[in-house]
């Protein structure tokens, strides 16, 4: 097991996806001088995008197993609990063939804003059951009088984000997890039709509780398209994840201009990631930690990015694109 402490600061749904990725392998970065690419334009996604208050502690391995006897990586809070604060959980699904470390960036990300993060080291997360069986532990986890987080998480807060058979996982996981899952982020969420015995992707329709925020980048055309392919029918694209979520559930979907399929890998940049990658994290940290922090933290500055019509991201036309959304 390593700990470490310091400031917060590949993937498919099916194996038809991996001939894909070859295809249209490659990366480079844009970054401008001065600021990285998709820098934030607006006052609340920079808020966002910056480390939180809480200096992270990363754990790996701590403990084995869920069930396909995989261990966990946690991030989370250096002090814990401190001035009697409830951590909220985030359980994190990898994308095919990845493991928790190669999100190194946004899992400590998120930890800086006083999430408590898991991550099974699974690297087929698509049917949810190991992304539940994470939340799972730190609910028991809070229970146990040795463990380091007895009584400091926010149990009735759990949020699920995930990357590509990774996105399919938690939303799988969100409806099979009997209201456990209260909101989900899905990060290029790959179309139905990669479906695998292993990686199967759910029907968006078959939401009936929680929230959920849709995320795809721009130059993810095959693996997670904005729109359908003429030629094909049901959930083929995020237009159609979104569409088919009922209207009664909590929903928004964006497109960040530029990124590939693992750009959610950056640490930040495109350096470390293999392929598919074009302008690294950066436009992933401040919105969805927004989100979150409005959907499991009750943060009204952050609520206000989302807010149908009038929410910031609506305007934020420099990095964003195909907003919509039903939040009042």
């Amino acid at each position: 097991m390593k700990i470490h402490a310091g400031r917060g600061l590949r993937s498919r749904c099916g194996a038809l996806l991996l001939v894909l990725c070859g295809v249209v392998a490659g990366y480079g970065s844009t970054a401008a001088a001065g600021n990285p690419p998709n820098y934030p334009t607006g006052a609340i996604e920079r808020t966002y995008y910056a480390n939180g208050p809480w200096a992270v502690t990363t754990q790996t391995a701590i403990a084995c197993c869920d069930s396909s006897g995989n261990h966990y990586d946690v991030w989370y809070p250096t002090n814990l609990g401190d001035h009697g604060f409830q951590h909220p959980i985030i359980t994190w699904g990898d994308g095919t063939i990845a493991v928790p470390a190669q999100y190194a960036m946004l899992l400590s990300h998120l930890a800086s804003w006083g999430f408590v993060v898991i991550a099974s080291e699974s690297q087929t997360t698509g049917s949810g059951q190991e992304i539940l069986d994470a939340a799972q532990y730190l609910v028991n986890a809070n229970n146990d009088p040795s463990s380091v987080f007895y009584h400091k998480l926010a149990t009735g807060q759990i949020g699920a984000v995930g990357h590509s058979q990774g996105a399919g996982g938690v939303v799988n996981a969100m409806i099979n997890g009997n209201g456990l899952i209260k909101t989900v982020v899905t990060m290029e969420k790959p179309p139905q039709m990669f479906r695998s015995a292993n990686a199967p992707c759910p029907s968006t329709g078959n939401i009936h509780q929680g929230s959920v925020f849709y995320i795809n980048g721009s130059s993810d055309f095959l693996v997670s398209p904005s729109t359908q392919f003429p030629f094909l029918s049901g959930e083929q694209s995020n237009a159609a994840f979104y569409a088919n979520t009922p209207g009664t559930i909590a929903k928004f979907w964006a497109t960040l201009k530029g990124p590939n399929h693992n750009d959610v890998q950056g640490q930040p940049d495109c350096t470390a990631v293999a392929s598919l990658c074009t302008n690294g994290v950066y436009g992933y940290l401040g919105y969805p930690t927004a989100w979150l922090m409005d959907r499991l933290q009750g943060d009204s500055y952050a609520h206000g990015a989302f807010t149908s019509p009038g929410g910031e991201i609506f305007g934020e036309t420099t990095n964003w694109t195909n907003q919509i959304g039903n939040i009042q």
